[in-house]
């Protein structure tokens, strides 16, 4: 993707107000949004609901259709779609993943995950909807496997990180699943093929260039060959890793560092995503959003990432999360804040800012 030839901005769409408390993470209903469907967008917050917003066909702005409440009974932290978008788990901080079934826009509580001591941080779902991961602040990370009549089986409990897990993330193509922590570290989970056993297969920390302070939250491009990670420590990083190799059923390829994006951001920065055209978007508690693509400039010794917009003052507090469509043909991106607001942006070439051919 060539980004070389045009100034961009990001402009804002909407601000999304309903929530009473901030709001944490983010989540586009898979197959929304393009094809005549309404895009779909849940969010979750400190005010102990999930809320399920659906963009008017007529108007364009999102609308909300349903509030998920009186099932948690603290914060809830982390929404994830499963792939067909029939289920929505969402994790929080009473211990509790709770499972909802969208039944005609009626959504149902038809699961409750139990078992961590006490906060989730995050849930996130396998490419086949087969498997669902969650992780907390009692060290652990979960992995359930997804049966009939929504049942949900505990298969393995990881334990390896010595701090709060932050994220847990499965790998976009394989059963490969990550997890980043206060520890400052990523680990890289796989199973194990003669014992069905689950197992840390690499951890990614400060001897192989990772980060220093406490990691925050990762995400793929879309062909999976590279991860991107973001900290405390002001830094993001891009690592990568031989698809070939891990798709040939090899889960050891080992991930290495590629490229250290520092000085951007001036706090932590809470969350990266990488959009399906390769642009990566960051968050931070310096209430900006930022966007890099990889540099033209090919170098020998990897890629190299440049800024391709700042953004300054996204919300009026932290930018908890950032989220891109999961469609390629909109350069939609949503963001959350502590602000207790949802933006919807669009990436748009800046109109009459085309620079001019050397």
């Amino acid at each position: 993707m060539n980004f070389a030839d045009e100034n961009f901005e990001l402009r804002e769409l909407q601000r999304i107000e309903g929530h009473a408390d901030r709001v944490w993470s983010l989540a586009w209903k898979p197959g929304t949004g393009a094809d005549g469907v309404p895009a779909v967008l849940a969010s979750c917050s400190g005010d102990k609901t999930v809320r399920v917003w659906e963009q008017s066909p007529l108007t364009g702005s999102f609308q909300c259709k349903a509030v998920l409440e009186e099932t948690h009974n603290r914060t809830v932290r982390s929404c994830a779609w499963s792939p067909s978008g029939k289920l929505l788990a969402t994790a929080s901080f009473d211990a509790t993943t709770a499972i909802w079934e969208d039944v005609g826009g009626d959504f149902a509580c038809v699961s409750t995950l139990e078992g961590h001591e006490n906060e989730v941080k995050s849930v996130s779902w396998n490419a086949s909807g087969s498997l669902l991961a969650t992780c907390g602040r009692d060290k652990s990370v979960w992995i359930w496997e997804v049966l009939p009549h929504n049942e949900f089986d505990c298969v393995s409990v990881l334990q390896g990180h010595t701090q709060d897990v932050k994220m847990v993330q499965w790998h976009p193509t394989l059963d490969i699943l990550f997890s980043c922590s206060y520890d400052n570290t990523i680990k890289i989970w796989a199973e194990d093929g003669d014992n069905d056993d689950w197992h840390c297969v690499q951890t990614l920390n400060e001897s192989n260039s990772g980060h220093t302070s406490t990691v925050w939250a990762l995400s793929f491009n879309a062909t999976g060959d590279k991860m991107v990670s973001c900290s405390d420590d002001l830094t993001i990083k891009i690592w990568g890793s031989d698809i070939m190799r891990m798709q040939s059923g090899d889960g050891n390829a080992p991930w290495k560092h590629l490229s250290t994006l520092s000085g951007y951001h001036d706090r932590t920065i809470f969350s990266v995503h990488w959009s399906r055209e390769g642009i990566i978007a960051s968050g931070a508690a310096d209430d900006a959003i930022r966007l890099f693509v990889e540099s033209e400039d090919h170098l020998v010794d990897g890629p190299s990432y440049k800024l391709l917009l700042k953004k300054e003052k996204a919300h009026d507090m932290d930018v908890n999360a950032v989220q891109w469509s999961s469609m390629e043909e909109n350069r939609r991106l949503a963001s959350a804040s502590d602000d207790g607001t949802v933006k919807i942006w669009e990436l748009a070439a800046s109109s009459g800012h085309r620079k001019p051919q050397l």
